[in-house]
């Protein structure tokens, strides 16, 4: 298993890992109208691959095929943690995990956040983080349901 940097030409691996982490995983936490209206399969890509390029994430690959990604932004800010549905309970959130925090002490962060599925608000816990408030963001017009976590550092 290897974590890298995120390379132009990822942009739809990354798809397929959010995807299917959503619908074949999150979809335990979710309504069918929830999961459809956070990962649908129409997405625009073009958008999807700027908003990646822009992300720069950590890619975590097995035997060369991407199965997870997760970023760290200059605030501490987690905004994408995904592990592909078909690689669950294999180590690989946990790998990413320990490199946002291995970056975050190279820059200095002191404080990381992430808006959390339900489904990932345990893994998120067993890391230290702690629910900061919930949230109910609004996706196509359906009402999720999440959670501000964060985790001092200091």
């Amino acid at each position: 298993m290897e974590i890298r940097r995120f390379r132009i030409g990822d942009e739809i691996a990354l798809f397929d890992v959010f995807y299917s982490a959503i619908h074949e995983v999150a979809s335990r936490d979710y309504t069918r109208d929830q999961v459809e209206a956070w990962a649908p399969a129409d997405l625009d890509q073009t958008l999807w691959a700027e908003h990646l390029r822009n992300l720069r994430p950590f890619v975590a690959e097995v035997d060369g095929k991407i199965v997870g990604y997760a970023d760290i932004q200059p605030n501490g800010y987690i905004d994408h943690f995904f592990v592909s549905g078909t690689h669950p309970r294999q180590g690989i959130g946990t790998l990413l995990m320990n490199r946002i925090h291995e970056e975050a002490r190279l820059l200095g962060i002191n404080e990381l956040t992430s808006d959390v599925s339900k489904t990932a608000e345990r893994f998120f816990e067993l890391y230290g983080f702690h629910v900061v408030r919930r949230g109910f963001p609004i996706r196509r017009g359906v009402t999720l349901q999440n959670a501000l976590m964060q985790k001092n550092l200091k």
